[in-house]
């Protein structure tokens, strides 16, 4: 078996999955979310350029991929967010609390 090369002609291959990009993972964050994670991103970035070292960038990445997974379903992630305010609350939700605030409440 050979080791691929930098000047090895055979199309390259995206080794990420499918929603694991960095684009892919912004465009299915919630509007408020997607400074965060440009922020988090870029010092990952920085810091993965200064050390040589990219495990930090791969697991951030993961992490936010895991977020986004969560909130591609607006409607799941508010229920996800309701509930979890309530068990950590011990109260529950007002139906026309804005998710800001039940977010707030349940630490997402």
């Amino acid at each position: 078996m050979s080791t691929p090369h930098a000047d090895d002609p055979s199309p390259r291959r995206n080794s990420l999955a499918p929603g694991a990009s960095p684009a892919a993972i912004r465009a299915a964050l919630l509007p408020e979310d997607r400074d965060a994670f440009d922020d988090a991103y870029s010092a990952a970035l920085d810091e993965a350029r200064a050390s040589l070292d990219l495990t930090a960038l791969l697991d951030l990445v993961e992490s936010w991929r895991r977020i986004a997974v969560l909130q591609a379903d607006r409607e799941n992630f508010a229920r996800v967010a309701r509930r979890t305010a309530e068990l950590r609350t011990g109260e529950p939700v007002p139906a026309d609390e804005p998710l800001s605030v039940t977010r707030a409440k349940a630490g997402l």
